[in-house]
């Protein structure tokens, strides 16, 4: 081979990566674009969504608001004013709260409980906690129902009904002996008998 050969053989090689580094570029390009474009519209979707369930929760509080109203008005024809007042103050509030849902769009609502997370994290971290241990009583409560329900129904045990799965974790293991093979009772283990 000549000088003239290899400089062109070296030359092809380079312009080949060239070539590749190009299109890896254009593919993490598009790619990028792409993923832009599929988190833009999530975003919409979102502030829609936060939009319209915040206008239904908006007529909701209203409806609270509403009744928190009447109760006032109870509490004054027993002529109790000093709680119709607290009453009226509270649905005053929760009006306001009703109005600000109703309208507020999606972005001002999202942008409002950022701030306010922002300002007030252990807030945040308190209703988080909170909302969790109330979410865990609720599973717990469903899953010892459906516990109860489906062992009531795969042994055929009337002792199920109108208990808790705690008042069987007392019994010894043998309490259900009437499931599997009969238990010897003590008494017939003696000698001599």
């Amino acid at each position: 081979m000549t000088r003239s050969t290899r400089g062109s053989t070296a030359t092809s090689g380079e312009s080949t990566a060239d070539q590749a580094k190009e299109q890896v570029r254009d593919t993490a390009r598009m790619a990028q674009d792409k993923a832009s474009s599929t988190l833009g519209q999530a975003r919409t979707r979102l502030r829609e969504q936060v939009g319209q369930r915040s206008a239904q929760a908006g007529d909701q509080v209203d409806a609270v608001a509403k009744d928190v109203r009447s109760v006032a008005e109870q509490l004054r024809g027993q002529g109790k004013e000093w709680p119709a007042r607290l009453a009226d103050q509270v649905a005053d509030r929760v009006d306001w709260f009703g109005g600000y849902l109703r309208g507020a769009d999606g972005e001002r609502l999202l942008r409002d409980v950022e701030t306010f997370a922002r300002r007030q994290p252990w807030a945040v971290v308190a209703g988080g906690l909170t909302l969790g241990f109330a979410a865990s009583r609720f599973l717990k409560a469903s899953s010892s129902r459906r516990y109860q329900a489906g062992y009531g129904s795969s042994h055929g045990d009337e002792r199920l009904e109108g208990s808790t799965v705690s008042d069987h974790h007392t019994e010894a293991p043998y309490a259900w002996a009437h499931d599997a093979s009969p238990v010897a009772d003590t008494a017939d283990l003696t000698p001599g008998r």
